[in-house]
């Protein structure tokens, strides 16, 4: 069993504050990419952080971030190692994380394997999600009226890990965080 200190609790809450680059209503902490923080020696740390993909342009910002935080409580020597296994899923935001990018306009990703170890299966989903229809798991809901009553538009949109959607209720256009 590995121990954490109470040291190593603070700096991975202050490691944990950091505003993700692309989405900044969340922290890398919501978000759930930062994995751990280990204290070596007095004023040195290391950071542990997994990319949502692998390529993510993001990851050298939230590195430099990470950094810049923890020099400013203290540490002298910060190195952040980027981590890919266990691979970062939409799983990993918390609840609170799930919670603001409702509250900011965006559908959050389902739930889709909250006990998975080993290879997920991706899998297409329809283009609409309608309340009672015979597709598989949650309808996306929209963010501002809680419909469940959506449309796909482009599975792609301000970012990768993002898809366009719009409400056949508010008609509304909003993202939704696919899962992954």
């Amino acid at each position: 069993m590995v121990t954490v200190t109470a040291l190593e609790e603070e700096l991975r809450r202050i490691a944990g504050s950091v505003p993700d680059p692309e989405l900044p209503v969340l922290t890398l902490g919501e978000l759930g990419v930062l994995r751990a923080v280990h204290v070596r020696g007095t004023d040195a740390v290391e950071v542990e952080l997994t990319p949502t993909y692998t390529g993510c342009p993001a990851l050298e910002a939230m590195s430099l971030d990470i950094e810049r935080v923890l020099h400013q409580h203290g540490m002298r020597e910060v190195v952040v190692r980027t981590v890919l296994t266990p691979a970062w899923s939409t799983d990993d935001i918390s609840a609170e994380g799930r919670r603001k990018l409702r509250e900011f306009g965006i559908a959050p990703p389902r739930i889709r394997h909250p006990q998975a170890s080993g290879p997920v299966a991706v899998e297409l989903s329809p283009t609409r999600t309608v309340a009672g229809s015979p597709a598989p798991g949650d309808p996306v809901r929209c963010p501002y009226c809680g419909s469940a009553e959506t449309e796909l538009l482009s599975r792609f949109s301000s970012t990768a890990c993002k898809a366009l959607r719009r409400c056949l209720d508010c008609r509304e256009p909003f993202d939704h965080f696919k899962e992954l």
